[in-house]
């Protein structure tokens, strides 16, 4: 969901750099867990705000500067099932990594590694044999199979 970058002020207060599309969908949880090499761990968020492409959280027991500095480069994380449900023909971004991408004439591209927000669309970094940039609009995106790990799109192998 993020990763905090440095500590906000001199009461405890953090700074988040967020993952998510919209900023304002981290501060909406209650509980985080903060993470580095596979070390997790819950913190309860007292209070925090969407601030431009930042998010800034006060978490429990966390009283000041020096406090806050010790959480800097720990990713942020929400449990899957405290996610809303999505709407048809919406997805969240991990469920897309990961997936095959072939096209309409069943040529295999590779896995879906990235998903990069350019402000016009958002674009499928796609690692095969080589690495293609496919943009994640319905007029290229046939379908989404997350059961069988599958994105169908109409992409020439020459794009």
């Amino acid at each position: 969901m993020g990763r905090i970058v440095a500590p906000f002020g001199v009461k405890g207060w953090i700074k988040v750099q967020p993952f998510t599309a919209e900023t304002s969908s981290l501060p909406a949880y209650g509980t985080w867990w903060l993470g580095h090499d596979g070390d997790w761990q819950a913190h309860q968020v007292e209070r925090s705000q969407a601030q431009g492409r930042v998010v800034v959280a006060k978490l429990r027991n966390c009283e000041n500067r020096e406090a806050a500095l010790l959480f800097r480069g720990r990713h942020v994380a929400i449990p899957r099932e405290a996610f809303p449900q999505t709407a048809a023909n919406e997805f969240y971004w991990a469920d897309l990594l990961g997936l095959r991408v072939v096209n309409e004439a069943a040529q295999d591209f590779g896995e879906v590694i990235r998903v990069l927000e350019t402000g016009a669309n958002d674009v499928l970094v796609v690692q095969g044999e080589c690495e293609r940039l496919i943009p994640f609009i319905a007029d290229v995106i046939k379908a989404v199979d997350l059961a069988a790990g599958v994105i169908r799109v109409d992409w020439g192998a020459d794009y």
